[in-house]
């Protein structure tokens, strides 16, 4: 049985340490940001989608309010462009001026309910940008980079030297696996047989990105999405503190993701992949106890919500959101997110990524 996560007093110290913003030159020219709901920074917001997170009460604890973002505040992908060193947040794909030169800094493409799958999430939820839609995205960014360098040689160098973070795989079990009324795959294939699929598909996606030039790639494993108020809820435990069955099937797929990024390092020695544990980090004990199996804010019926797990619009909502493990249904508090981008950036535990961290990575 996988435990439920303990560790949110360490959010505390994690925050005194890296919430500063990190004014200087950055470590990195740019940084792209591919993925799911735990990076959407506003991709999602003109799509016709149930998956959105432009309305009160999201952004509670964000400058300007509502943008897009799966939060009361800041996401990782929030927090890991101010550890490296940006002077500003990575704008969303939808928001960049396509064609000026702030995208030169990077481009956020991720999508909430997005996944490796390209049917994921669309029957239960409406239109998503999956990562074969997100990299597709990518290239058009790409021809606007050469157009402003007028070289292709520099602009390939730079593209080199910049970081790319991908997230994704979350809905492929929530919005997907785990959601036999709408889609078929549990029934086609064993855990294991979806995992070795849906790795075979990333592998894929992970050297498509390759051969558009990215050189410093963080891959993140997927976390303990069956202690999530939703799954919980929608699933049932059977007396544990989780639905155990989803943690498991995740760990399947995490295993083989881990191999990946070692056989890509090989396949690629030009290139450097890293591999973080995000389902070890969430599982790391610590003193204390916080609010883990409700959500911050009020969401619909849980069990009847087919995927649908955000925060009803205008809602009531907790007052000591810092701990409070879920924002809503699915998606972790700002605190969480916090603590996650910290531990990726910099290993506290030698199995928090490897085969280094995103600042060992972002020095090659």
């Amino acid at each position: 049985m996988v435990r439920r996560p303990e560790m949110w007093h360490l959010v505390v110290l994690v925050i005194l340490q890296v919430s500063a913003w990190v004014y200087g030159v950055p470590q990195v020219p740019c940084y792209f940001i591919f993925g799911d709901s735990l990076f959407d920074n506003g991709n999602n917001n003109y799509l016709l989608t149930k998956a959105k997170a432009n309305y009160p009460p999201y952004g509670t604890d964000f400058p300007g309010g509502p943008t897009g973002r799966f939060s009361n505040g800041r996401n990782m992908g929030d927090f890991l462009a101010e550890l490296l060193g940006f002077e500003s947040y990575i704008p969303s794909f939808a928001s960049s001026l396509k064609g000026g030169e702030d995208i030169l800094q990077g481009v956020n493409y991720a999508s909430g309910g997005a996944g490796i799958r390209d049917e994921t999430a669309i029957q239960n939820l409406g239109e998503v940008i999956s990562m074969n839609k997100q990299l597709l995205r990518h290239q058009e960014t790409i021809s606007h980079i050469m157009r402003i360098y007028r070289d292709r040689k520099s602009a390939e160098e730079y593209l080199r030297k910049c970081m790319y973070t991908v997230g994704i795989g979350n809905n492929d079990y929530i919005n997907n696996y785990f959601l036999p009324e709408f889609y078929p795959t549990s029934h086609q294939y064993t855990p294991d047989q979806y995992s070795i699929h849906l790795v075979q598909q990333y592998s894929q996606q992970l050297k498509d990105l390759y051969e558009l030039g990215a050189r410093k790639i963080a891959v993140f494993g997927l976390g303990l999405i069956g202690c999530t108020p939703g799954s919980v809820a929608m699933h049932g435990t059977n007396g544990s503190s989780c639905v155990d069955s989803m943690n498991i099937a995740v760990q399947l797929f995490n295993a083989k993701l881990s191999s990946l990024v070692d056989d890509l390092n090989k396949q690629f020695p030009d290139a450097k992949f890293i591999y973080v544990n995000i389902f070890g980090i969430s599982s790391t004990p610590a003193a204390g106890s916080s609010v883990s199996n409700v959500p911050c804010c009020e969401v619909a019926n849980l069990a009847m919500t087919n995927g649908v797990l955000t925060c009803i619009p205008y809602s009531i909502i907790c007052s000591n959101r810092a701990q409070y493990l879920f924002w809503d249904a699915t998606h972790p508090t700002e605190a969480v997110s916090l603590f996650l981008a910290g531990r990726s950036y910099s290993s506290q535990l030698p199995s928090d990524a490897h085969p280094m961290d995103i600042s060992s990575l972002a020095q090659i």
